[in-house]
């Protein structure tokens, strides 16, 4: 390994990192940027629709932008921007402009996903073993350590407007290092008139299957990111402070499932991984929703974020190996499975007004079966990293 792909693949790990900082941090604060504002728990909702819709539309664009300029010169400019547009966010002084901060920090963050996923593709490519897991893993630790430092904000009362400027100027100067690092993209084959065939023509089949994946997988990580809190407080009757130990003991399962992701993968190959994966979701998940105590449900989340950890990393991983230039297949998978991050909180919510919370939750259990179910048709295959000029024709052909 030369010492310029050890130096790109550190940086792709500290993009995701900055990035699950970046995100949870504005998370962990949306309490207090409620309070600031004197915002009600609908003009909340409208506010992370708002940043989600903003984060799904830049991500469609971004099969036409990716392959003229590539993911390197997307991160050089996205992620100081996000950085900026979370000082916005931080000091927005009105409902409307909230909304329009958000608004352009989503889109902004929709652009620095799909190309950190795409960097972390040509990084994975550049090695020849599969890397993505390990890189999502620092995501993870991005938002474990937002979560504590948001703490540690709040504990020491510091001003939402401070705590949030301070962590953007943190990311700015280690944002522009990483991007410093960054491979260049695959050169796309050229269509005719110059232009690459991804913009003029349908993606590969499995592009989409992975998409559908992706969006199964981002859905289960929505619902129990919005509702796990609420499941263990009103539902099982927990303490307060024992209902906020579900989402932080989901994540410290994901990291730990997306550091051993990589070797296992290598091991077993994505399709038996995935479909194992998925059966486990929904296993584990029946766990939290039969379990008869609080502290019974709140350890089955550990075992629940290992179980679904690896699904979007390979899914992704996946989606760049379907096409000689990964950017716009990540983008189409990536927009795919934001969808699902989106839409899945809203379908619990729909389903636990017209029957209970518990029934409503039961739609990750399906969710996770439909996981196996569907990853049954990607390649029979134990390679762990597929060569770039083989991708293609053998993920075209699995379709």
């Amino acid at each position: 390994m030369t010492r310029d792909l050890r130096t790109a693949r550190t940086g792709a790990v500290l993009t995701f990192v900055l990035a699950g900082l970046l995100c949870g941090s504005m998370t962990v604060r949306i309490p207090a940027l409620s309070d600031k504002l004197g915002l009600s728990e609908a003009s909340v909702g409208v506010v992370l629709l708002v940043w989600g819709l903003g984060a799904l539309v830049t991500m469609q664009s971004m099969r036409a932008v990716m392959t003229r300029v590539g993911s390197r010169s997307v991160l050089r400019v996205a992620a100081p921007l996000a950085a900026i547009t979370l000082i916005m966010l931080a000091l927005a002084p009105s409902f409307p402009a909230v909304l329009v901060a958000s608004g352009l920090f989503g889109m902004a963050f929709g652009a620095v996903d799909v190309a950190m996923n795409a960097q972390g593709s040509a990084v994975e490519r550049a090695h020849g073993r599969p890397l993505m897991n390990g890189m999502h893993a620092g995501w993870c630790a991005g938002a474990i350590s937002a979560g504590l430092l948001g703490a540690a904000a709040i504990a020491a009362g510091l001003p939402v407007t401070v705590h949030l400027t301070l962590i953007a100027l943190l990311v700015l100067p280690a944002a522009a290092f990483a991007g410093r690092t960054c491979l260049p993209d695959a050169a796309p084959s050229p269509g005719r008139g110059g232009t690459a065939p991804a913009t003029r023509r349908r993606m590969p089949p499995v592009v989409y299957l992975l998409g559908v994946i992706a969006f199964c997988a981002f859905m289960v990580e929505g619902t129990i990111a919005d509702w796990n809190g609420l499941y263990l407080r009103d539902v099982l009757g927990a303490p307060e402070a024992t209902a906020a130990l579900g989402y932080p003991i989901f994540e410290a399962g994901m990291l730990a499932g997306r550091l051993a992701g990589d070797r296992v993968r290598a091991r077993s190959g994505a399709r038996g991984m995935m479909i194992v994966s998925g059966l486990a979701t929904a296993v584990t998940f029946g766990v939290v929703l039969i379990a008869p105590t609080a502290p019974v449900a709140v350890s089955a989340m550990l075992f629940v974020g290992v179980a679904v950890a690896t699904v979007s990393p390979m899914a992704m991983s996946l989606a760049g190996g379907a096409t000689a230039d990964p950017g716009p297949s990540i983008a189409q998978t990536g927009a795919m499975g934001y969808a699902g991050l989106l839409l899945g909180p809203v379908v619990v919510g729909f389903l636990a007004d017209v029957a209970t919370l518990r029934a409503g939750l039961g739609v990750a259990v399906l969710l996770g079966v439909l996981i196996a179910a569907l990853a049954w048709f990607l390649p029979r295959s134990r390679t762990s990293a597929v060569p770039v000029e083989r991708a293609p024709r053998e993920l075209s052909m699995a379709a």
